[in-house]
């Protein structure tokens, strides 16, 4: 059973999704791929251990605090690949950002291959299933373009200035 229960955040309602007391899902309300891996029934039930504690993390965070994403046990649904990417978001410090580009290289170096798709990479971080504690907000196109966000460019927007990235320095003009 997939339990869930919805957090108000300042960019709208926020679905949170658990298994077996661990994170399975967070999205914003309408988001692209809301709900995406989750293919069980859903019931509501908001004294899950793990809502508790995912909502304290979230007011933290909206209050421009840095909690820690290790605080939380999380359990992404996605393929292996998938994963391997969500893993290294888990990674990107608060306030920083880092490219599809470099992310694709950071894979082809473990795997001891030429290169690895930037695009691939994409489509793993567009279908991240636990938004904003997996910073895929933090995910930037090679040109420093603030490119996709299933919840939508204003609310990643959003997220990167509550964090003090400068936008406009993260911009190249062409």
């Amino acid at each position: 059973m997939i339990y869930t229960s919805t957090y108000s955040s300042p960019l709208g309602d926020i679905l949170l999704a658990s298994k077996n007391n661990e994170l399975v899902g967070l999205w914003f309300k309408d988001q692209k791929y809301f709900l995406g891996p989750i293919k069980e029934k859903t019931k509501e039930k908001n004294n899950e251990e793990i809502f508790l504690k995912t909502k304290n993390w979230l007011d933290r965070y909206f209050k421009g605090e840095q909690p820690n994403i290790k605080e939380l046990s999380l359990n992404p649904i996605g393929s292996d690949f998938r994963k391997e990417v969500w893993k290294i978001l888990c990674d990107i410090p608060y306030g920083k950002t880092i490219t599809y580009k470099e992310i694709a290289d950071k894979i082809a170096k473990e795997k001891g291959i030429k290169s690895m798709s930037a695009q691939a990479v994409g489509g793993a971080v567009g279908h991240n299933p636990i938004s904003i504690i997996i910073p895929c907000h933090r995910v930037v196109g090679t040109n420093g373009n603030l490119t996709g966000y299933a919840g939508g460019l204003d609310k990643k927007e959003y997220l990167l200035k509550l964090e003090q990235v400068n936008i406009m320095e993260q911009m190249v003009i062409c």
